[in-house]
């Protein structure tokens, strides 16, 4: 559990990127206003899509790049997709078996993120989905992608199919859970697949969820320390050697004295501790394009809370 130290420095210098065409015309926080070059984080890449607006506003320097556990977005998209829940339901049960448990050693013991499973172990849709997107359990999104497609390969080609009929031109997933460092994608190709999961009711309350209780693994806590803070309601962490520092990201703030839902994405922040560097960077990116300073080198309000890795 690491306090996040402070907020990253922005950008003096930004071109805002269309994100379709990835280079030409400036974005806009609005029709005529363009968003300000201090918006954005210096380093990496981000993007945003305010609520009401179906223009994606995107960063400097977008270009395909690994995104780490930002990935389960889409995973967790896709079994909602094929598997609807209504709030308050649980779902179809999944039964764990000796594969996943082996799976989840292997995994364990190349130090990817995973939750303890057992043989015979019995979890809902929901809780898997819990397992997923909070603690973001690679093991668990292996589980899901065969529960969903029938092998993980065919879940993957699934996740592509459904990135290329959302525009998501500059996307290529290769696993479920965003570990293989070949599943690249833009920031502003992911704010498509975040804004449209966060349309799920299920989804957008999980996320919104600081912990909860598995049957093997007990209690486990969201890794998003910024939720329920300056307005944060959601969505998915990610970091990785490659990755850096990742952040999807929902907010909901006061703009020029409107209610405003700022839904968006950073990613490859700096840091050692690689998620508070993309909570870091939402942050102070969120406060600007709400017109309050954020400082860039000191902890702010008593910083933020600690973030679980």
């Amino acid at each position: 559990m690491i306090r996040v130290a402070g907020l990253l420095v922005v950008a003096a210098i930004a071109a805002a990127l269309g994100y379709r065409a990835l280079a030409s015309s400036p974005s806009t926080a609005a029709a005529g206003e363009a968003v300000p070059s201090t918006v954005w984080p210096a380093y990496g890449q981000a993007a945003f899509v305010q609520g009401g607006r179906s223009r994606v506003q995107a960063g400097p320097n977008q270009h395909p790049a690994a995104i780490a556990s930002v990935a389960k977005v889409m995973t967790a998209y896709l079994v909602l997709r094929d598997h609807p829940l209504r709030p308050g339901q649980d779902g179809p049960t999944i039964t764990l078996t000796d594969a996943d448990v082996a799976d989840t050693d292997r995994r364990r013991g190349q130090e990817e993120s995973v939750v303890p499973v057992a043989a015979g172990e019995e979890l809902t849709e929901r809780q898997a989905l819990q397992g997923l997107l909070l603690p973001s359990a690679n093991n668990i999104a292996a589980v899901l992608a065969r529960w969903d497609a029938g092998s993980v390969n065919r879940f993957v080609a699934g996740m592509n199919a459904t990135a290329r009929s959302l525009g998501m031109n500059h996307t290529r997933y290769t696993d479920p859970s965003g570990y293989d460092d070949a599943t690249v994608s833009t920031a502003a190709d992911q704010v498509l697949i975040v804004d449209r999961a966060m349309r799920l009711p299920v989804f957008a309350g999980i996320v919104a969820t600081p912990s909860a209780t598995l049957p093997v693994a007990g209690t486990v806590h969201n890794t998003n320390a910024l939720l329920g803070h300056d307005g944060f309601v959601g969505v998915k962490t990610g970091s990785d050697d490659a990755a850096g520092g990742c952040f999807a990201f929902r907010s909901i703030r006061v703009i020029h004295g409107r209610r405003t839902v700022i839904t968006g994405v950073v990613l490859g922040q700096p840091g050692h501790d690689r998620i508070a560097a993309g909570l870091a960077a939402a942050d102070a990116m969120v406060d600007r394009l709400a017109g309050r300073p954020a400082a860039p080198d000191l902890p702010r309000r008593g910083g933020l809370p600690p973030a679980p890795r």
